[in-house]
């Protein structure tokens, strides 16, 4: 803008004619009031071209950056936008990252098949490359300032190709990562239904658990003594731990092998401990039982003697020189029943229940040993008093069984078989033999009786092929 023509321009400089304006009304001295009206019709000619210079100033965002011309602010604008493209796809790929790890994490921890560590090497592969094009992007926010004060047209435009080219290709990989997610569906969908059958059978587990320790509680308050109980429960406290640490950490069919296991051992802790009063009555019941079974037999004991001295009076002395040790060793075993007795009542009293009753079990077997021993000699002299009275008795009736596999072997053939034939002659011959031993002035009737029953078990197990090789079908009537 310029001034008129009748009127001489000012002697003053534009930055003067601006820094009157802007002083303090108390900054300047006083001046005569010609002075002060000529200065302020200088200001209003300058006034035209100060505003254009001054007003471009005041439109540049806020007044905390310059103004350098519309191009570069152009520039610098979409930069910006294209960093801010990039700083979308990058969060956006970060967050899908994330999320497919743990699908990742969940089929790895269920499934320990080939195609399940095949996903874990792909998804490790694709994480290499997702670091790599997150590093481009952060190295593109660290290298450009789109901020900075007198930024150049050419560096905004660096700036923009670079954010751009970062955010095309975390776009790129994330789109690799959706296919890879898609591609994990089925491995997933069969994971987390694995994971459903886990947990009810996890909770199953603890459910138990807490049965098993409130039925310990009760037996202790009823003051029954549970040591043994509880030091099986306390034993599955670890595997309580592992499975609280869950499929990921051991594997789902280890966690639920274990789940599976813990609520059996609880279970059958809490049954024997809601069982403790019975069993406590039981074996109460079995010590008076066995007691009175071990006086019994110390009394039959006692009448093994004479039983010896009749077979001593009567017969060979092959007869019942087996049965000379039989009072000693039945008082010993007695001895023994009666001591372990008394061991097992005092692990009842103390509530050792699975003590007590392996102590239980071994005098019921030290009992039925000294019961067979005292009645074997007085059946010994039954049966000697029998064949001494009719040995053809014994005689008939061996040779009715050798018979009688004779007809079975013969059934349906013209021949034997040698197989059956071969071992039913050799039991005839032994049975003449047999009766040999009855000759003189004291047959061995004993020796007699042990060749006769063992000639019946040739009969007997010659029946029992022949039966097996033909189907299970029956024998003739009368046959063992």
């Amino acid at each position: 803008m310029t001034a008129t023509p009748s009127r001489p321009e000012p002697p003053v400089t534009a930055p003067d004619a601006v820094a009157g304006p802007r002083r303090a009304p108390g900054g300047r001295p006083p001046e005569p009031r010609r002075a002060r009206a000529g200065e302020v019709t200088r200001t209003l000619l300058w006034l035209p071209v100060l505003t254009a210079l001054v007003l471009p100033a005041s439109f540049t965002g806020g007044g905390t950056r310059r103004w350098f011309g519309g191009r570069a602010e152009s520039q610098r604008a979409r930069a910006q936008a294209a960093k801010d493209g990039a700083a979308d796809a990058f969060y956006e790929l970060d967050s899908a990252q994330r999320d497919l790890r743990i699908s990742v994490e969940t089929v790895s921890a269920v499934d320990d098949s080939p195609a399940a560590a095949r996903v874990v090497e792909a998804f490790a592969a694709l994480g290499g490359r997702i670091d790599q094009a997150s590093h481009h992007y952060i190295a593109a926010v660290d290298a450009h300032d789109l901020d900075r004060d007198g930024l150049e047209t050419a560096a905004a435009s660096r700036a923009r190709a670079e954010f751009t080219a970062a955010r095309d290709e975390l776009t790129a990989v994330r789109a690799e990562l959706d296919r890879f997610a898609e591609e994990l569906e089925p491995l997933l969908g069969d994971a987390q239904t694995r994971l459903a059958r886990l947990a009810p059978t996890v909770e199953g587990a603890r459910r138990s658990l807490t049965a098993a320790s409130e039925a310990l509680d009760h037996a202790r308050a009823a003051g029954l003594g549970a040591d043994d109980l509880a030091a099986r429960l306390a034993a599955l406290g670890p595997e309580l731990t592992r499975l609280n640490e869950g499929a990921a950490r051991h594997g789902l069919a280890e966690t639920l092998e274990r789940a599976r296991r813990v609520g059996r051992e609880a279970e059958a802790v809490r049954a024997e401990a809601e069982r403790l009063p019975r069993r406590a009555t039981e074996i109460g019941t079995r010590l008076i039982s066995l007691r009175t079974r071990a006086q019994a037999l110390g009394n039959r004991t006692e009448q093994v003697a004479p039983v010896l001295s009749e077979l001593r009076r009567r017969f060979a002395a092959s007869c019942w020189q087996d049965l000379q040790r039989v009072p000693e060793q039945a008082t010993e075993t007695l001895g023994r029943a009666e001591r372990r007795l008394a061991e097992a009542e005092t692990a009842r009293d103390e509530g050792r229940w699975p003590d007590a009753t392996a102590l239980l079990s071994t005098v019921r077997a030290l009992l039925d040993s000294t019961d067979e021993a005292v009645s074997s000699a007085g059946e010994r002299l039954r049966q000697l008093d029998a064949v001494q009275k009719d040995p053809d008795r014994e005689v008939e009736r061996t040779r009715f069984a050798v018979r009688d596999a004779q007809r079975l072997a013969m059934a349906g053939r013209h021949t034997a078989d040698p197989r059956h034939a071969r071992p039913l002659d050799e039991a005839v011959a032994r049975l003449e033999r047999a009766r040999t031993t009855l000759r003189g002035r004291h047959p061995d009737y004993w020796r007699f009786l042990t060749e006769t029953a063992e000639v019946r078990e040739i009969a007997a197990r010659v029946v029992a092929g022949i039966r097996e090789e033909r189907g299970g079908g029956s024998g003739p009537a009368g046959t063992p």
